[in-house]
């Protein structure tokens, strides 16, 4: 009975879409620990993951300059990489999802703008609550890009009763404009240190940050997944429309309350740790649901494989480049997000009017 569930699985294009998003991500990974300006064996990689892992001594003192920056710079760089990606490929499917298009994403509605706003509220004036510590960070920029997504739906409830994606769009380019005024202020009153730091993070870099930072994001990025994973069927239903889906049984409110919950709690936490970093939620769904379909069974998982693997691969390039200097990964995501996302509009646009 196992032998046929196994070959049913492998049988079936989403299972071998699984197989490929793994694989790729397993070699990009392997690939960004190896390739550097410091290269370091295949073997070496593997002993220093085993005897820290594992703690099995295989390790001789020669190895200890190539442990520390296999196990204390690039894996977790590489894991906040994932991390990150995984987090806002997972909001834009769900944003999307929820809004019925595919110009929907954090950035376009203006919750990461709201979360930058939060977190360079906390660097700029050195805040940690008490009881949070390190998290007051994350959490504070979650609350602001809440804050934010309200504010933008209030603005689309005050100008217009539907929920047209153009409106939604216009209202959180407002409010990111506004934001952004707010930020500009903010830089400009703030000394040098603080405007260095400051303009540093909103450029977006996974670079230095540390297991600290993979801490930070870990518990976000896995409540998120879950609550959105949990309901995608709410989100499968209101592809359909608010009015279908509430007379199939779907508590449409319900449903698109912890959506939004779930996707701003990956935001935030993405926008804390990493900074601004463009078009991998936007981008990242519309190539995977144009591969397995509208089903958010398959394209939230598959989404989130592919946005960590991409950011990763970003992440690669943007130190590599022109080494050993850096670039921001957001340029290197706005670089080829931008040019894919164009030509998918056009493909969608000339496909809409062939088949009509």
């Amino acid at each position: 009975m196992r032998n046929l569930s196994i070959r049913k699985f492998l049988s079936n294009k989403i299972g071998w879409l699984y197989i490929l998003s793994g694989g790729l991500l397993l070699g990009i990974s392997l690939l960004s620990l190896f390739y550097s300006s410091v290269t370091v064996p295949i073997p070496t990689i593997l002993h220093i993951i085993l005897d820290k892992v594992f703690h099995m001594s295989l390790l001789d003192e020669a190895a200890k300059n190539e442990e520390m920056i296999i196990w204390n710079i690039r894996l977790p760089r590489i894991l906040l990489a994932f991390c990150v990606g995984a987090s806002l490929a997972l909001a834009g499917a769900a944003f999307q999802g929820l809004l019925r298009n595919p110009l929907a994403d954090s950035y376009t509605i203006g919750v990461s703008s709201g979360a930058s706003l939060g977190a360079v509220l906390v660097l700029f004036f050195n805040v940690s609550i008490v009881g949070l510590g390190s998290f007051t960070l994350p959490i504070v920029s979650i609350i602001s890009g809440f804050i934010a997504l309200l504010i933008v739906f209030g603005l689309v409830r005050l100008s217009s009763r539907s929920l047209a994606i153009e409106t939604i769009i216009l209202a959180g380019i407002i409010v990111s404009a506004f934001i952004s005024a707010v930020v500009s202020l903010l830089i400009s009153l703030g000394d040098r240190d603080a405007m260095t730091q400051i303009i540093y993070w909103l450029y977006g870099s996974v670079g230095m940050r540390g297991w600290n930072y993979v801490e930070l994001i870990f518990p976000f990025m896995i409540i998120g997944a879950c609550i959105l994973f949990y309901h995608h069927r709410e989100l499968n239903a209101m592809a359909l429309g608010e009015e279908a889906a509430d007379h199939i049984g779907v508590d449409v409110k319900r449903g698109k309350t912890f959506v939004l919950i779930g996707a701003s709690l990956l935001t935030g936490a993405s926008v804390a740790v990493s900074g601004t970093i463009g078009f991998v939620g936007l981008v990242i769904p519309h190539l995977v649901r144009l591969v397995t379909g509208p089903n958010h069974g398959y394209v939230l998982p598959l989404s989130m494989l592919t946005g960590g693997t991409f950011l990763i691969l970003a992440d690669l390039a943007a130190r590599t480049i022109i080494a050993p200097q850096e670039l921001p990964i957001g340029v290197i995501t706005a670089l080829i997000g931008a040019p894919v996302f164009a030509v998918l509009l056009i493909r969608e646009k000339f496909g809409k009017g062939n088949r009509k």
